[in-house]
């Protein structure tokens, strides 16, 4: 499988996940030059941008791990842009990662996981 069908598979059940968790699912796979956010949902007054990482195994990491301050910087590059294009500026933004370990079935929900 290749890394674009592996991404998808991950987003795909994060995006489940979030929504039987409650949270209102707003758009995915948001691009701009400056970054990509996999999710973007509502929860309550937050505006939640949600980072999915998908490893077979942790056997180089947990998968949070792979989420580096250069990816951030991105990640919160682009949430300031789809924040001004839909003039979203009354909800409080924040910054979760949710990683899925394929061996084991585990689905981690970091929440506020960055500034």
């Amino acid at each position: 499988m290749n890394s674009n069908i592996i991404g998808q598979k991950g987003e795909d059940i994060a995006l489940e996940y979030l929504i039987k968790k409650g949270y209102d699912f707003i758009e995915k796979n948001y691009k701009v030059y400056s970054g990509e956010i996999d999710l973007i949902f509502r929860d309550g007054t937050y505006l939640v941008f949600v980072e999915v990482k998908y490893r077979k195994n942790i056997k180089f990491g947990y998968p949070r791990d792979f989420v580096t301050t250069k990816k951030q910087r991105k990640i919160i590059s682009a949430a300031e842009s789809f924040i001004e294009e839909k003039e979203l500026y009354n909800m409080q933004p924040r910054f979760d990662v949710v990683e899925i370990i394929e061996q084991t079935g585990v689905i981690e929900h970091l929440v506020n996981a960055f500034p």
